[in-house]
């Protein structure tokens, strides 16, 4: 099947001028946002109730709110920034593809999984018109990290699928802090220290945060449409991987066949896409993954995946601070997050 590209021709002079002007209207509204320090740029801005890390990114998000309009077969990843986001694209890509690709000779080994499904909002501000659905081949998987009541009601109109996975705000904290820090040499200015930036996810201001609203916006859309939002959690993905990843595929619509399974796929499909076997591929440990103009390092989107790494991180005042605040805000929601695994 066909996938989005992510290095497309850029934009012509026509459409230059146009995104001239949409960047002054976006800029116009970002003027007048209320601001935080960031956590490695000199402001973040709240805009829906959420938080943003650079004024680029932010009119990204707003482009995306306007243009994107999937199609009722497309399917849409979200997560919360450092939630399991690469381990789900490469598990989406091959669940979805796995009638075209050997996983001997899968495009995974040589190809990051954000090239293969990129990440939405960072297409306007790379000069580089969004993929337009109509032009490729249904179903697509895109993926953004938009909160719920950010998405367009082009997205909810749609009836495409929603996969949301969430992990542990201990171990989300400690990931996005190093995955920043790694980031430290595109940074304008000195970022902020790792107890500075524990105050900031506690108030509520992180990228795409607070941390809790992000993921109780999917977590009651699931309960009310379970139809459409799948929501899992990173904990039970690598406790029970099997089970979950044949009910992220049955969710999908590419269900796994009695004879797939007795064949070994399930397991196949889990070990191409194990931390172990990504972190250790060339083209993570060492690639770069191209949108448009821009390359990135695939290197800082591999650091640990695991469940409780957050004990070699964070004092035992800061671990009770985080549960109390996570306790409060997910009161009377049935909902609770796993932060360690049982040996």
């Amino acid at each position: 099947m066909a996938t989005v590209s992510s290095s497309q021709k850029p934009l012509d002079d026509e459409e230059d001028d146009g995104k001239e002007r949409t960047c002054k209207r976006y800029s116009e509204i970002i003027s007048t946002l209320p601001k935080e320090k960031g956590w490695t740029t000199e402001h973040m801005y709240q805009y829906q109730g959420f938080w943003y890390h650079s004024v680029v990114g932010l009119q990204g998000i707003m482009w995306v709110e306007e243009h994107f309009k999937p199609r009722h077969e497309d399917l849409l990843l979200v997560s919360a920034p450092k939630s399991g986001t690469t381990w789900f694209k490469s598990l989406m890509f091959a669940i979805m593809n796995r009638g075209q690709y050997d996983c001997s000779t899968h495009p995974l080994l040589t190809t990051s999984p954000h090239e293969v499904v990129p990440f939405s909002e960072i297409f306007f501000h790379l000069n580089i018109p969004f993929p337009n659905p109509d032009t490729l081949s249904p179903p697509q998987i895109f993926h953004t990290h938009l909160p719920f009541t950010s998405l367009s009601q082009s997205v909810l109109d749609s009836q495409c699928r929603i996969v949301y996975v969430c992990r542990n705000p201990k171990d989300t904290f400690v990931s996005l802090f190093h995955f920043l820090q790694k980031k430290e040499e595109e940074n304008p200015r000195e970022p902020l220290s790792f107890e500075e930036a524990f105050e900031q996810f506690c108030k509520g201001v992180s990228v795409y945060g607070p941390f809790w609203d992000h993921v109780l916006g999917y977590w009651k859309a699931s309960l009310e449409w379970p139809e459409r939002v799948l929501f899992l959690k990173y904990e039970d993905m690598k406790v029970d991987s099997s089970f979950h990843l044949k009910r992220l595929a049955e969710f999908m619509g590419y269900a796994f066949s009695l004879e797939e399974e007795k064949q070994g796929l399930v397991k196949e499909i889990l070990k191409l896409c194990s931390f172990e076997n990504q972190s250790n591929l060339r083209v993570n440990k060492t690639g770069r993954f191209r949108v448009g103009h821009m390359s990135m390092e695939n290197n800082p989107f591999f650091r640990k995946g695991e469940v409780g790494d957050w004990k070699n991180h964070l004092t035992a005042e800061m671990a009770e601070r985080l549960d109390r605040i996570t306790g409060q805000k997910l009161n009377g929601y049935d909902l609770r997050f796993m932060d360690t695994l049982e040996k």
